[in-house]
């Protein structure tokens, strides 16, 4: 009996022919979405652009080949250039950890048990939703303009207000204002970070007499240290790159106070239609941001703490 399944079984194997390599063309085909998007809408677009910021090209008329002579000017001659470069570094500079700060300040407020802690968490998270968008760009001017609710409100003290967005001492700082106070995004960040930390940890360092700052400094930072690196990396991009409540809410005034580098280049691009000139810019600020961000990685060997790799 045994014999006649042992030779039943390696009849059936036998005759079962080995399999053969399944073409790879359903996998490109479901890929080919990416790939052109890719392609069309990234690749492309970054060669034409280095190709036009080495000519002299205004849209209407043919490229005028002149090397590098864009860079030049822009790194040595142009005025406009270091101002916008200095408006935004400023503003990356205050804007980045006052942000990223606020919001671990509330995603550890909300790692509670708290009643109707859902609705806050939303509440807390919409104003991220409508992100730099125009509506919330005119609310914000209006709220800080000479009758806006901010002077109707100190007002009520005695104070007398004034424009903050028309005043070249506080209007850069209104637009740091809002993208702060647009800490959704990263307040969630940090919220699913906190809630992969250990409780155990805590537990211990309260058995050891740690009080809470102790705990912040020896466990949270550390622990959330990776997190806080994608939340830095992340928001110092999305900075350098402020283009629309600048825009709306100042138009780059007063004084050039708030000309951030990205309204300059647009308004070079498609006011003035000098798109070579245009696209040096776009180029060059690539590469201050790649700087930037490199400078984070390396400094993140000093503070970041990875626990897979002991701490290093």
């Amino acid at each position: 009996m045994n014999s006649d399944i042992t030779s039943s079984s390696t009849t059936i194997a036998l005759s079962r022919k080995p399999k053969r390599w399944e073409s790879p063309l359903a996998g490109y085909l479901f890929l080919m979405p990416w790939i052109v998007g890719i392609l069309v809408l990234v690749a492309y677009p970054m060669v034409m652009s280095f190709y036009y910021s080495l000519t002299n090209y205004t849209i209407l008329d043919t490229p005028e080949w002149v090397g590098f002579q864009n860079y030049s000017e822009i790194l040595f001659e142009d005025d406009t250039f270091r101002q916008s470069l200095k408006v935004t570094l400023l503003f990356v500079l205050f804007a980045v950890p006052f942000k990223l700060l606020f919001a671990l300040v509330v995603a550890m407020l909300l790692n509670k048990e708290i009643r109707g802690l859902s609705f806050y968490r939303t509440m807390i998270y919409f104003p991220s939703l409508i992100g730099g968008s125009i509506a919330i760009s005119i609310l914000w001017k209006n709220i800080f303009g000479k009758e806006g609710f901010i002077n109707q409100l100190i007002g009520i003290f005695g104070f007398e207000g004034k424009s903050w967005i028309n005043s070249p001492d506080t209007a850069l700082a209104t637009l740091i204002l809002l993208v702060v106070w647009q800490f959704g995004s990263s307040m969630v960040i940090f919220l699913a970070g906190l809630k992969q930390i250990p409780l155990d940890l805590y537990e211990a360092a309260s058995v050891d007499g740690a009080d809470w700052f102790v705990k912040f400094r020896k466990i949270t930072l550390p622990m959330l240290s990776p997190i806080i690196l994608f939340n830095l990396v992340m928001q110092t991009i999305t900075a350098f790159q402020m283009f629309t409540q600048a825009f709306i809410i100042t138009k780059g005034g007063p004084i050039n106070s708030t000309y951030v580098y990205v309204m300059y280049l647009y308004e070079l691009g498609f006011a003035r239609f000098q798109m070579g000139y245009a696209s040096a810019l776009a180029w060059i600020l690539l590469l201050i941001i790649a700087i930037a961000t490199a400078l984070v990685f390396l400094s993140s060997r000093q503070w970041v703490f990875y626990e897979n790799e002991g701490g290093k």
